[in-house]
C-alpha cells in the first residue's frame, strides 16, 4: 500500500495504491492520522484509483476518515474506485452513509 498526500487550502488530497487487505489498511490509517493531524483539512478526498483489491479492511478506513472528518467540522469525498472496491463498498451500505464519485 502507497500513499501520495497532498494538501493544500486545507484541502487534503490521498491517493491509495496497492491492496486495501488487512495490512494495506493499517498502513493507512496511520497515513491518513498523520496527513489529518497535519493539515486539518476542511475538505478531505480519498482517490482510490490506484487500488487492486479491497476488503472489508478498506470500509474501516472509510469510516475513520468520515469520523475524523465530522469531527474537523469538513467533508469527506471518495472518488474514482475501481468495480472490486465499489462492490466491496455498495454491498457494506457505504455508499449511504459517505459521497462516492
Amino acid at each position: 500500500m502507497e500513499i501520495q498526500v497532498k494538501s493544500a487550502d486545507r484541502n487534503l488530497l490521498l491517493e491509495f495504491s496497492g491492496e486495501l487487505d488487512n495490512q494495506g489498511a493499517g498502513i493507512a490509517l496511520r497515513e491518513l492520522e498523520e496527513a489529518l493531524e497535519a493539515a486539518l483539512p476542511r475538505k478531505l478526498v480519498l482517490d482510490m484509483s490506484g487500488i487492486t483489491f479491497m476488503d472489508s479492511s478498506g470500509i474501516a478506513v472509510i469510516l475513520r476518515a468520515q469520523q475524523k472528518m465530522q469531527t474537523l467540522d469538513g467533508s469527506l469525498l471518495v472518488r474514482r474506485v475501481p468495480p472490486q472496491a465499489r462492490r466491496v463498498l455498495e454491498a457494506a451500505g457505504i455508499n449511504r452513509l459517505v459521497t462516492i464519485k
